[in-house]
């Protein structure tokens, strides 16, 4: 009997990473009713990581007040998988689609990411997954630290406001009262962000005129991060600005090397190992993976291509299906995988498409078997 394996991510706005896989598996089961499916939610680090990760493993969802981007309180989802191991997104705390028509990066804090990190130091966890994507911030991941501890000092010696726009004041990193708990666990960030915290490369420049940041503004974050990068250095004799991913989630991969001792890892990488997803791979016949675009960029840390490149270690066609496909296309071919579908068979605005993606994907999973067969 073939053995298909879907491992997908979400669609954004549209399907999870699990609806993707049940509404393709409707569609493979129309081609042949005795397939054996198995269907596992991946993602990269970013939305949608705590929702793909605690379904797949059967953890438990919970739901917590924190503080929101601009310190409004909002409810924010995370998750458990057996008491031993947390799993927190950024973009639940501090996200982007929180605040999307009040965007202001001088101003948003990461401070609920702290209290998400706390509250799973309450439950007494021994590893701490977090997921950078998605974020409405530029602070460094200063907001982070303060809500577990850590003070940001003025020339007054009074604490610092919430908000990447204050860093310029910072005259000193206090770490005196962070908490203690830090030291025993293991806290994992997960993006497919390489870039610094500062420069022409850094997380203002790159990433902060989509948080609403214009050119001037720009210009002064970097500034600030690069006080906070230097007064951090003062206070724990480290310089983690440079680090691969430091400049993720608008500096909270900084943060979290600094203040949390965290290692950053790419964050296909780190859940397809969480998950076990290697060893499902040695029972397939055919791996069905997909995403909203997939485009040259999907070669930087996006699920189909890491799907594909372990896939490859065990000589499995790859089929990848998205919503779109974008330019560079030739490149995705080069990363092992074999045949990319379009879900959408016609003319359609994006609306349209999305509203459809039940049908659409559905056909697309009866169009990959049928091309695996031939």
């Amino acid at each position: 009997m073939t053995n298909v394996l879907i491992a997908a991510d979400s669609f954004k706005g549209s399907a999870t990473s699990l609806e993707v896989g049940e509404y393709l598996e409707k569609g493979i089961k129309k081609a042949d009713p005795n397939i054996e499916v198995h269907k596992y939610g991946v993602a990269d680090g970013g939305e949608g990581t705590v929702s793909s990760v605690v379904n797949t493993l059967n953890g438990k969802f919970i739901k917590s007040t924190v503080t929101g981007p601009l310190g409004e309180e909002v409810n924010a989802t995370w998750g458990l998988l057996d008491n031993k191991t947390a799993v927190i997104e950024v973009a639940e705390s501090s996200g982007i689609t929180l605040i999307n028509n009040r965007l202001d990066p001088l101003k948003t804090t990461t401070y609920g990411v702290g209290e998400l990190i706390k509250l799973a130091l309450d439950v007494g966890v021994k590893k701490i997954y977090v997921g950078l994507g998605g974020s409405a911030t530029n602070d460094g991941g200063a907001g982070m630290a303060q809500a577990l501890g850590a003070r940001f000092l003025d020339k007054s010696n009074d604490e610092l406001p919430f908000g990447g726009g204050n860093l310029d004041k910072l005259v000193k990193v206090d770490l005196s009262k962070l908490d203690s708990r830090l030291n025993n666990v293991e806290i994992i960030a997960l993006s497919d962000v390489k870039n610094p915290l500062t420069g022409r490369n850094g997380a203002s420049a790159i990433f902060g005129p989509q948080k609403g940041a214009t050119q001037d503004q720009v210009t002064q974050l970097d500034k600030n991060l690069e006080n906070l990068a230097e007064k951090t250095y003062k206070a724990i004799g480290k310089d983690f600005s440079t680090r691969y991913g430091a400049g993720a989630a608008g500096g909270v991969g900084f943060g979290l090397m600094a203040f949390c001792d965290s290692k950053i890892e790419s964050g296909i990488d780190s859940i397809m190992n969480l998950i076990h997803l290697d060893q499902e791979m040695k029972q397939a016949d055919l791996v069905i993976t997909g995403e909203g675009q997939i485009d040259g960029q999907s070669l930087m840390g996006k699920v189909p291509i890491g799907v594909a490149k372990l896939a490859k270690k065990f000589n499995l066609p790859v089929i990848v299906v998205a919503g779109s496909i974008g330019e560079d296309i030739e490149k995705v071919y080069e990363s092992g995988v074999d045949l990319v579908l379009s879900s959408t068979n016609k003319p359609m605005s994006l609306s349209e498409a999305m509203k459809e993606t039940p049908k659409l994907l559905e056909k697309a999973g009866y169009m990959a078997y049928k091309a695996f067969i031939l």
